[in-house]
């Protein structure tokens, strides 16, 4: 394939379009009256809600126990910070290494699906707040329902990456991008 015809191959990567979007910058770049209007409701809500939330944090100090909560939410930006934003860049970087670009995403998307399910379900699979005299607490197998969530999850994943090669074999398509690979020359 020479580089003319490279060059122009039908495919509008919109590199090239102008639509003057380029000269708009910050935070409501792009929205419309109604865009911002909604992003200041949204924003004046989730202050409100916050307020309310440290308003009770502060006068009910004896259901609440401020210091607790003070010492688990930096214990969250700490463990956050230090554990959990450095291993999902390595975990990234090895990706980007290991898995080819169209199944990338896809095991991206499971491992990202993976860890919340896996971090938001902690409590229950680790058997915290139960008591060993209720086994009305925690009455269900926990573990094993993570597993079965966990399994669904790379199950879909997998199906998902059959079917992307799958269409690469048929169509030849690579990426996103939709091009074809370069006919062989011989």
């Amino acid at each position: 394939m020479n580089a003319d015809a490279d060059a122009d191959d039908g495919a509008d990567d919109g590199a090239d379009a102008d639509d003057g979007a380029g000269a708009r910058t910050g935070s409501g770049a792009g929205l419309g009256v109604g865009g911002f209007a909604l992003r200041v409701v949204l924003v004046a809500a989730g202050l409100a809600a916050l307020g309310y939330g440290v308003d009770g944090l502060l006068t009910m100090p004896r259901a609440t126990h401020p210091s607790n909560a003070a010492a688990w939410l930096i214990g969250g930006i700490v463990i956050h910070d230090a554990l959990l934003v450095p291993g999902a860049m390595l975990v990234g970087f090895a990706l980007s290494r290991l898995v080819r670009a169209p199944y990338r995403a896809v095991a991206q998307g499971a491992l990202i699906v993976s860890g919340a399910v896996a971090l938001m379900s902690l409590p229950l699979w680790r058997g915290y707040g139960g008591s060993v005299d209720n086994r009305s607490v925690n009455p269900l197998p926990y573990g094993r329902n993570l597993a079965i969530v966990l399994g669904a999850v790379w199950a879909g994943a997998a199906l998902l990456m059959i079917s992307r090669a799958v269409r690469v074999r048929r169509t030849g398509r690579t990426g996103r991008t939709g091009r074809r690979d370069a006919p062989k020359a011989g």
